[in-house]
């Protein structure tokens, strides 16, 4: 199993690992990720495609013991902090996407600012910022 992330594939991962979160990836969390490698410049050379193959990767990771914190490290590891936030906002993102935020994306984001070593203040400005992407009237 590869070892490693790319930038764009922990970009990927922060989505996918979120979308996971649940019983199981919702429609809207699957459109709005391929709506997001499509229309954001960090995902210039990706396509939606490749989200299967970094799904397969979080899922062999997610599998074994202590798999969540592996797959934070090789996060933490492939992408510089200003793409650390932007992870977290990806992940955001997806959180919302289908409406409703429940506990565990809660938890997951908390766990996830801690893996990326994001300060408290930038994660909170970046899950504000979502959450008035998303409300409705």
């Amino acid at each position: 199993m590869k070892q490693s992330f790319t930038a764009q594939e922990a970009l990927l991962a922060a989505m996918v690992i979120m979308g996971a979160s649940g019983k199981r990836m919702s429609d809207a969390e699957i459109a709005q990720m391929v709506r997001l490698v499509g229309g954001l410049p960090a995902f210039a050379e990706t396509t939606p495609e490749d989200i299967a193959g970094v799904s397969e990767h979080c899922a062999s990771l997610l599998d074994r013991r202590d798999g969540l914190e592996d797959a934070f490290a090789l996060m933490r590891d492939a992408l510089p902090m200003r793409l650390r936030e932007t992870a977290y906002l990806l992940a955001c993102e997806i959180a919302a996407a289908d409406g409703e935020v429940m506990q565990e994306e809660l938890q997951l984001l908390s766990n996830l600012r801690l893996g990326l070593d994001l300060d408290m203040l930038v994660a909170g400005a970046i899950e504000r910022a979502a959450r008035a992407r998303y409300q409705v009237l």
